[in-house]
């Protein structure tokens, strides 16, 4: 009964005109995020990062939910229409839509896109709901030592998982932990490299390093290393579908959602996984299998599109009860909480409960929003994929520099924003994951404060971790996360040979 009370609570701080304004302003532009080939979510969000210095939190927090959401909408049309995922959870919806498309049926899968993506965000929203407060009252009662391994297990999870290497995952954590470092020690008062540069005092702004690794490191890559391609639109026809789409539909979105919610929840690397399991149980429980590669089978969009819808909202249940990120975006809506002074993690709900249960209330609304905006208007937005690729990366250039100028008129920031956008570049280029730098930049400094008191509990010995069962269980799932992988590896490679 409380949860239904916060809820309704959450509604009435939603429905106030200036958070559905701002909750449309973030569907549309997620769709659009979406749409746009090469422009993820991750992108998006950290380019307009620099508006939380002018924005309240909870609207602002509203507006980046929607744009996170808005892109996987948005991501079907263009795998549909031109066989080309606007985002990486999109790919697998262009194996069957885009076959559609060119079988004349581009409406139905565009419907069936729509309308899975709506259903399995419903579901998902309502089990976040549900689960959330569950989490976060457990997660409530654990100490410092909890809280340090808690972390350790999100630099683990991060660097291992959102990266084609762990070692470049864990270079990569500890630049963010070096980057943390700089700036005035938290109980001493001393300065810690800053080179005697009196701009580093205060640390380096998460937002501005989300903006150089994410926006400007994009664009500067999409321009120096991406070639041009020629893109064929397949044409769109009537967004409707028969009885028989409907009929392969529902049970695919249900199931879909089923495989996508427990991905979003740990740390598994993204809407990848569940999409591509979504795609193979489809085919594998089909009875007409015909259709599959040739035609295009509906349920093979249906399915992975509720799943990598169900998948990105259950994201937000690790990182508002534990503060762990799982995804590219959930790293950068981190740093978007902390630009406002607040950590996710299990006392949100206490510290800012009015916050979160308006957010999560602005997902029920945000999905009927995306409903409305991605079934009547999908014409509209076909119209963005004629917009010329310089125009648009030179658009995020000007938007990323006018932002981060604005936070602190400082021409010092503008520097260290284009240097960290080449050094974004290179990590691109050598395949070394950006969203450690920002997880461990951002909770580097409070770990670090953890274990300062974990180890003043213990009177300095590091045993404290083990005598504690909740931490050595931590201690458990860190060394899993990073064996098992390996050792599956390893016996897969063994038993091909």
């Amino acid at each position: 009964m409380e949860v239904w009370n916060q809820l309704m609570l959450g509604f009435a701080t939603a429905a106030t005109p200036i958070n559905l304004l701002w909750c449309l302003i973030g569907c549309a532009v997620g769709t659009a995020v979406g749409v746009l080939p090469g422009i993820g979510p991750a992108v998006a969000v950290a380019m307009l990062l620099p508006i939380t210095t002018k924005v309240d939190a909870t609207a602002s927090m509203i507006f980046f939910a929607g744009i996170y959401y808005g892109a996987m909408y948005g991501g079907s049309t263009t795998s549909i229409l031109l066989n080309t995922p606007g985002e990486t959870g999109s790919m697998v919806t262009a194996m069957e839509g885009n076959k559609m498309a060119k079988s004349g049926r581009a409406g139905a899968a565009l419907a069936t896109a729509a309308i899975g993506s709506f259903v399995a965000g419903t579901i998902a929203t309502v089990l976040v709901t549900l689960f959330a407060p569950i989490l976060a009252n457990f997660a409530v009662q654990l100490g410092p030592p909890e809280y340090f391994m808690l972390m350790l297990l999100a630099f683990t999870t991060v660097s291992a998982v959102l990266g084609k290497s762990t070692l470049r995952g864990m270079v990569a954590l500890f630049i963010g932990l070096a980057v943390g470092l700089i700036g005035m020690d938290q109980i001493s008062g001393q300065a810690r490299y800053t080179g005697g540069v009196s701009e580093l005092l205060d640390g380096i702004e998460i937002v501005l390093v989300a903006v150089g690794l994410f926006a400007v490191a994009e664009a500067l890559y999409a321009v120096l290393y991406e070639g041009k391609t020629v893109e064929t639109q397949n044409k769109l026809s009537s967004v409707h579908m028969s009885k028989s789409d409907w009929k392969k539909s529902v049970p695919a979105w249900l199931r879909g959602t089923a495989i996508g919610f427990p991905f979003g929840t740990i740390p598994a690397g993204g809407t990848e996984i569940p999409t591509f399991l979504s795609y193979a149980t489809e085919k594998k429980l089909a009875k007409d299998k015909s259709d599959f590669g040739t035609k295009g089978a509906i349920q093979g969009v249906a399915g992975p599109e509720a799943a990598n819808n169900a998948a990105v909202t259950a994201t937000l249940i690790p990182l508002l009860t534990l503060g762990i990120p799982t995804s590219n975006t959930a790293a950068i809506l981190l740093g978007a909480f902390q630009s406002y002074g607040i950590q996710p993690g299990p006392q949100l709900f206490q510290t800012s409960g009015a916050l979160v249960w308006a957010l999560i209330a602005s997902l029920y609304i945000g999905n009927v929003m995306l409903l409305v905006l991605n079934l009547p208007l999908v014409g509209m937005w076909v119209k963005l994929l004629k917009i010329p690729k310089p125009y648009l990366y030179a658009g995020i250039l000007i938007f990323a520099t006018v932002g981060v100028y604005g936070m602190r008129q400082s021409a010092f920031d503008l520097v260290l924003l284009y240097v960290i956008g080449v050094i974004g570049v290179i990590m691109r280029r050598f395949d070394f994951p950006t969203a450690p730098v920002v997880v461990g930049m951002i909770l580097g400094p409070l770990a670090e404060a953890q274990l300062r008191n974990a180890l003043s509990i213990g009177e300095g010995k590091w045993t404290v971790f083990l005598e504690r069962p909740m931490s050595l269980t931590l201690i458990v799932v860190v060394l899993a996360v990073l064996v098992l992988p390996r050792a599956a590896k390893y016996w897969s490679n063994r038993r091909a040979i």
